[in-house]
């Protein structure tokens, strides 16, 4: 029986002009799952609410425990990357790595060592010396070196370029194997591909779609129709105008082609605009 590394249940966060509208979704043990949508959806706002890092409402459970009321065991299970490095600026990457492991008791030198070296880190660089694919980097080498089970990542690849991107991959596959569970998002769809067992998609502070990312590729199929009426009498939903008619999306499986996942994410959130 698969057991939940992360429970998020009912996250709200009202903001003056956005409300993260009690969302609720859960990550396994072993298990990469992707959190997407547009730009201003609530991906950011989710982690942060995940990790506490502003107040809302909800739980949080991390392999069972309450993440807000554990003694503080929970939180040593978890790596947090949030899109690049932003402390410590004048300071070593070895002093940065130092200071860090003070609240770690698992704390691996040897695995931080290694990974500095995979990456390519000197540990004598000062941290404002790097790039921001460099300072990704950085934080899953710390991330990554304290024994976490549950790694939560905002955008981790964003400044990364396509090679590293792959070495990403490869790492949270590795990961997976472990047994580690991955929550990332990203605007990078390759990368899910690649890597991504699952798709939580966000939209407007709500989950328009959450299960395995075969099964949504799967439920989906993109059409192309002569015109707008014969759309609609298909019931296609999503309907935009392309060159030489219009497309949507369908899901009787014996029309039109395989939808990429792009294309799922497009249709759906026109699909959402026509209903609100």
């Amino acid at each position: 029986m698969s057991v939940h590394a992360l429970e998020a249940v009912k996250l709200r966060k009202v903001y003056p002009d956005f409300t993260l509208d009690g969302v609720s979704f859960s990550v396994e043990e072993g298990q990469i799952a992707g959190l997407v949508g547009p730009n201003g959806a609530g991906k950011s706002t989710t982690l942060k609410s995940v990790m506490g890092l502003i107040s809302s409402e909800g739980t949080v459970r991390v392999f069972g425990k309450s993440f807000f009321a554990d003694d503080g065991d929970s939180k040593q299970l978890i790596g947090y990357v949030g899109g690049g490095f932003r402390f410590y600026p004048n300071k070593s990457l070895s002093a940065v790595a130092k200071a860090v492991s003070r609240f770690y008791p698992n704390w691996d030198g040897e695995a931080f060592r290694r990974r500095c070296e995979e990456y390519g880190l000197a540990a004598t660089k000062k941290v404002h010396e790097l790039s921001e694919g460099m300072k990704v980097k950085f934080s899953l080498a710390i991330a990554l070196s304290h024994g976490a089970r549950l790694l939560i990542l905002d955008e981790p690849t964003s400044g990364l370029d396509p090679v590293s991107r792959e070495d990403f991959c490869d790492a949270l596959l590795s990961l997976k194997a472990s047994g580690a569970a991955v929550l990332f998002s990203t605007h990078i769809t390759s990368d899910l591909m690649r890597a991504a067992d699952k798709i939580i998609y966000l939209s407007g502070g709500r989950i328009l779609a959450d299960e395995p990312l075969d099964k949504l590729l799967k439920r989906y199929r993109l059409k192309k129709f002569g015109c707008l009426a014969d759309a609609q009498a298909e019931r296609a939903f999503g309907i935009k105008a392309v060159k030489g008619g219009y497309e949507g999306l369908v899901t009787d499986g014996s029309m039109g082609r395989e939808a990429t996942l792009d294309e799922i994410m497009i249709h759906l959130e026109l699909a959402k605009e026509e209903t609100e």
